[in-house]
């Protein structure tokens, strides 16, 4: 490829994003001033998304290590973000069967600190977790973070005067909005495109292409690794956050190895190394979820009653899925 068709290529791409953002943007604004309390959610949850997806591509993606230990940094993310928000009044109904740890007890910060807490404890996790299992490499690496997804899940399940165990945490301030979801996301969607034009991100690519072709290089292959896992862990354990104050409730059950396979559905569909793609693919795939909950109620057509059948919405959503995949594959599967 000639430079002058690189710099074209490049023009285009810039040209999409910038059109991509303008678009999301105008509709986040239209839904957030004229669309209903449903309506709002779906966006809001498309929002939260977006930064789940980006932050998959990113350790996924660009640098090419397969994890599997999202949801663990999820879990850090909602849980900080909880107990910092929640009122000292609320704590003491929550943990009524063993009371909270003192340091936590009156304990009461605005959303914005708690969400950076969360973002920070999650990296600091991602960071100790990323320096020994790093040195691993494709199957052993994935059963590594997944490993520790499932530690930090039965951890965070038996710990009940930090955690409240296995009853969760209920009365969580209901914060969110879409504001919030979605500047998270477009402040992510802007910090991907300058880290991965930059050296940084064209290490993280080179490292994923090749190796022993990046360590001739001068590339240090174990520092970019967990600078890659650490910036991963910080925007999961944000979108964690997001999650609690939007739900207002959570447990340790949420964040159980599915949840990680909704980000990874989320990111093959957009493309691997795609930006621009998965940000579409997180909005089309949340919305789509809520859309077909109607499979899982009883349909009256007028002339014929349809019973409803639990989890039908899921089949037909995987049947539409596999029928995309097989249909479109090789422009699902291309990369930036």
């Amino acid at each position: 490829m000639t430079d002058r068709l690189k710099v074209e290529r490049k023009r285009i791409l810039d040209t999409n994003t910038l059109i991509l953002l303008g678009v999301l943007l105008a509709v986040v604004l239209i839904i957030n001033f004229l669309a209903n309390d449903y309506v709002k959610t779906i966006a809001n949850l498309c929002g939260i998304y977006v930064t789940l997806g980006l932050s998959m591509q990113l350790i996924n993606g660009f640098t090419g290590l397969f994890s599997l230990g999202h949801a663990g940094f999820m879990a850090i993310g909602a849980y900080t973000v909880a107990l910092l928000t929640i009122t000292p009044e609320n704590k003491a109904m929550n943990f009524f069967l063993e009371p909270i740890v003192p340091f936590l007890e009156n304990v009461q910060w605005s959303l914005l600190p708690a969400l950076l807490m969360g973002g920070i404890i999650a990296a600091i996790f991602g960071f100790l977790i990323g320096a020994p299992v790093l040195r691993l490499t494709d199957d052993y690496l994935a059963i590594a973070t997944l490993g520790f997804a499932e530690i930090i899940r039965v951890i965070f399940t038996n710990t009940q005067s930090l955690t409240n165990g296995a009853l969760g945490l209920k009365a969580i301030p209901k914060y969110s909005s879409i504001l919030w979801s979605w500047i998270v996301a477009f402040i992510t969607i802007l910090f991907m495109i300058f880290l991965m034009e930059g050296s940084y991100g064209k290490a993280f690519k080179s490292i994923k292409e090749d190796e022993i072709a990046a360590r001739s290089m001068g590339i240090n292959l174990f520092k970019h690794k967990v600078m890659s896992f650490t910036f991963s862990s910080f925007l999961a354990g944000i979108a964690g956050g997001l999650m609690a104050i939007h739900l207002g409730t959570i447990d340790p059950n949420m964040f159980r190895i599915t949840l990680t396979f909704n980000i990874i559905l989320i990111m093959v569909l957009g493309g691997i190394g795609n930006i621009n793609g998965t940000v579409i693919s997180a909005v089309v795939v949340t919305a789509a979820m809520e859309i077909l909950r109607f499979l899982d109620s009883s349909i009256n057509l007028g002339f014929i009653k349809i019973p409803g059948i639990p989890g039908m919405r899921m089949v037909i959503f995987s049947i539409i899925l596999m029928l995309v995949v097989i249909i479109r594959k090789d422009r699902l599967l291309k990369e930036n």
